[in-house]
Parts: C-alpha cells; structure tokens; sequence
C-alpha cells in the first residue's frame, strides 16, 4: 500500500531555516499531487503547500508566501518544503500527502497521508 515517510523536522530558532522531505512508495505517483497540511496544537489541520505533478500548479497558504518554498522529484517520488525565517507560529505537526489531480484546500480530498513531522521554532 501507498507509504508516505516524512523526515527533516526539528527545533529551530526564530529566523532560522528546516527542510522537510517527504518519500513516497508503495504505489504509482503519475498525475498526483503532493503536499503538506500542518496542525498545531488546539487548531483545526490546515493545507500549507501542495504541487501539482508536473510542478505547474502550486499553493501556499497566506501565513507562509515568500518564506517557504515547495519543490518535487518526480523520479525519487519526493516532495520537499523548505521553510525559511522561520516564526514561532509556524510550530505544528506538518503531515506530508497526497491525492490524484490538482491541489485543493479540502482535507477530505486527500487519499494518503504521513505520520507527521513536528517542527517547533523557538523565540
């Protein structure tokens, strides 16, 4: 069955950069998208970056424009999100998933999910 591994999260300062990696396996990626949903504590899931396969479509949430970047490697079946100037309130569980077709912001549209990376930024 579809796997997906995320790796790469950590304690970090204000400021400072992670670099998140997410491998896929255990299945065909062709024409999927894959993402990055984050939750912190008491606050609902929410979708923070997604790809689409051909890397032509992408999102980001508001909170995270101009900070963090989401790429892929289609032949590695990777996804990877680097966050820079990192903030306190970027501290969560960042889930890596994925779904066929474009990205969307409905949770229920996504069929695979990881077990999730904490990232915690310190002020």
């Amino acid at each position: 069955q579809v796997q997906l591994v995320e790796s790469g999260g950590g304690l970090v300062q204000a400021g400072g950069s992670l670099r998140l990696s997410c491998a896929a396996s255990g299945g065909t990626f062709s024409g999927y998208t894959m993402g990055w949903f984050r939750q912190a504590p008491g606050k609902e899931r929410e979708l923070t970056a997604a790809i689409s396969w051909s890397g032509g479509t992408i999102y980001y949430a508001d909170s995270v424009k101009g900070r963090f970047t989401i790429s892929r490697d289609n032949a590695k079946n990777t996804v990877y999100l680097q966050m820079n100037s990192l903030k306190p309130e970027d501290t969560a569980v960042y889930y890596c998933t994925a779904r066929h077709g474009l990205p969307v912001g409905n949770i229920r549209e996504y069929d695979h999910w990881g077990q999730g990376t904490q990232v915690t930024v310190s002020s």
